[in-house]
Formats: C-alpha cells, structure tokens, sequence
C-alpha cells in the first residue's frame, strides 16, 4: 500500500514539476519566436537592480530545479518498479521508456552544463564583456531551443512506454 501511495505521489511530482519546465520552454517559444540578438550600449555595465536580480534567479532557479525534481522523480519511479536499469540499457519492452529517459538526461544536462553558464553570463550574474554577454545570449537561444524540441519526442516516449507501445 505505501509503495502504491508513493508511487502515486511521484507521478503527481512528475508531472506537474515537468509542466513547470517544458512549460517554460514553450512560453519562451511564444515570447521569442526566433533569435532577437542581445543589445548593449557601449557604456551599459553588467549592473542591475537587486529586486530585478532577485525576481531572474527565482525564475530561473525554479525552471533548474523543476528539472533535477523531474529527472529525480522519473528515476525513482523506474527504480520503484524494477525496471530502471533495462530501461537505461534499452532493453526489452523497457526501451520505449528508456529512450524518453535518455532524452530526458540530455536535455536536463544541456540546461545545467550548457544553457545555464551562458545565460548567467546574459543575465550580468557573472561578469563578462558585452561581446561575451551578445556570443553567450546565442548559445542560450538554441539550447533552449533544443530543449523545446526534444521535449516532443520526450513527451511521446513518456506516454508510450506506459501504454503498451513496444518496439521489440
């Protein structure tokens, strides 16, 4: 019964905490339909008000972390069943979820190790030049298009892997 009860609750984490990230990918999609390059004037310092600061790393913590929750809970819920390590060796029926999981860990990857150093540097969280701030704001406009994309063939593999598509 208690491994019922938390494998309900792990799923509710999944999903909603996967809403708040794709869903934020999307709606970056819809504000910036297509690469708009950053702008700085000349004497423009990285300096911006505390409140602003603020509001940006609480925004951005809770897309980052709405990830690791995603990934974690995902895992855990393989782990739970007994089928995380033939899902991650795509094995069996189990590789139909394994896929979404693998590009699950890219994307999760891209946005700590390549979509986040860079837009840190945009956002004037760690100092950089206004060319480095204008190369950095390209690299964070196709990472989260990446992202964006992989999420279609992820949501399929989800949803698959849990309704009886099997691919061997």
């Amino acid at each position: 019964m208690i491994w019922m009860l938390m494998d309900i609750a792990l799923r509710w984490l999944h999903i909603v905490f996967a809403l708040i990230w794709i869903g934020h990918n999307y709606a970056n999609v819809v504000k910036t339909p297509r690469f708009i390059p950053l702008r700085l004037e000349p004497e423009e310092d990285n300096v911006q008000s505390p409140d602003l600061v603020r509001r940006m790393q609480q925004e951005h913590g809770t897309f980052r972390y709405a990830s690791l929750v995603v990934l974690a809970s995902g895992a855990f819920m393989l782990w739970n069943r007994g089928t995380l390590s033939d899902a991650l060796a795509l094995q069996g029926h189990h590789a139909v979820i394994g896929v979404g999981a693998w590009i699950g860990i890219i994307m999760v990857l891209n946005l700590w190790f390549v979509l986040w150093p860079h837009q840190k540097k945009v956002l004037g969280f760690v100092p950089a030049s206004n060319e480095e701030r204008i190369r950095c704001s390209r690299i964070t406009f196709l990472s989260s298009r990446t992202n964006t994309v992989l999420s279609l063939p992820l949501i399929f593999f989800m949803i698959a892997g849990s309704h009886g598509l099997s691919l061997y």
